[in-house]
């Protein structure tokens, strides 16, 4: 009935359709953060979708759907210590190019970062274009598509036995997203059907443009926006005349420098701007930035 295989690090089981893991972790170990994994297929998932069923050409590179535009899979993280309420909060996280799911988890610690939190919520990773230069969403970016994907998770979650009760609806959610990762969150918040539910918009070394659906979302649904942003990444022209912006048109905003920053002060502030003398890929793990968003987010305590 259950055959357990060893996968990019994952230990998996397929059970109903359902692949299981539990004390799956990110970084070093991947199996010493307590917990419990859910790593299953979406109908609603970014891919397979039309707009990539010819694959995909960046500059001299091509990257067909056979080998980055067929996985559906989508990580579901509850940490041991959660506890299920009548109303479930998400942190919803996309990643960047060339990079996958389990890719994410290892790199950037995620799974570690979610429990140093110690917030009460669920994570959930989907699979993006699979190791390649691609900022697309898929069916994410399609007119309702994240509020598909969220019932769905809801689904997944009732029938995997893991909660304790299975008469839940949805809570707060948090997007974040690093890289490339900002275009998929740009489209949700713009017409992904349920921008009263997102609270919170992270950005990892990530706006690259799009800049207009996070400014339309935080200003009508008076959400907490935090960009990181780096010397190099690509990111800090555009974040910078966000911030021209809001100075021009009186919009309250606190810009900092990562390294002063007292993570007690981000909970407070509405519109935040870090800047970083970290990489590129540093910024979401190198100082625990993913784990000080969670610990001062809208998100509650078990």
């Amino acid at each position: 009935m259950c055959n357990l295989v060893t996968k990019n690090n994952f230990v998996r089981c397929l059970l109903s359709g359902v692949l299981l893991a539990s004390g799956a972790a990110g970084g070093a170990d991947i199996h010493s953060v307590p917990g419990t994994l859910l790593v299953t297929q979406f109908v609603s998932a970014p891919f397979p979708h039309p707009a990539r069923a010819a694959g995909h050409q960046y500059q001299k590179e091509f990257f067909s759907a056979a080998e980055h535009y067929t996985n559906s899979d989508a990580a579901l993280f509850i940490p041991k210590y959660f506890r299920a309420t009548d109303k479930i909060d998400f942190v919803v996280h996309f990643h960047g190019w060339r990079n996958t799911v389990a890719g994410t988890l290892e790199q950037f610690n995620l799974l570690q970062q979610f429990c140093d939190s110690g917030k009460n919520a669920i994570l959930i990773v989907p699979e993006g274009p699979r190791l390649a230069p691609d900022s697309f969403g898929g069916k994410l970016e399609d007119t309702n598509g994240f509020k598909n994907f969220m019932a769905e998770a809801v689904e997944k979650l009732r029938a995997s036995g893991v909660l304790a009760t299975t008469n839940f609806a949805i809570g707060n959610i948090i997007l974040s997203g690093h890289s490339g990762g900002y275009h998929v969150m740009a489209a949700i918040l713009d017409h992904g059907g349920m921008p009263e539910k997102i609270k919170e918009a992270w950005l990892f070394d990530a706006l690259y443009g799009n800049t207009e659906n996070f400014v339309a979302w935080q200003k009508n649904q008076n959400g907490r926006l935090l960009d990181i942003y780096t010397d190099h990444g690509g990111t800090k022209d555009e974040t910078q005349n966000l911030m021209a912006s809001y100075k021009t048109n009186g919009v309250p905003f606190v810009s900092r420098e990562e390294t002063n920053r007292a993570a007690a002060d981000l909970g407070a502030q509405k519109i935040t701007f870090i800047h970083t003398d970290l990489t590129h890929n540093e910024v979401i793990f190198q100082r625990g930035e993913f784990a000080t968003f969670l610990k001062t987010s809208c998100l509650s305590d078990p």
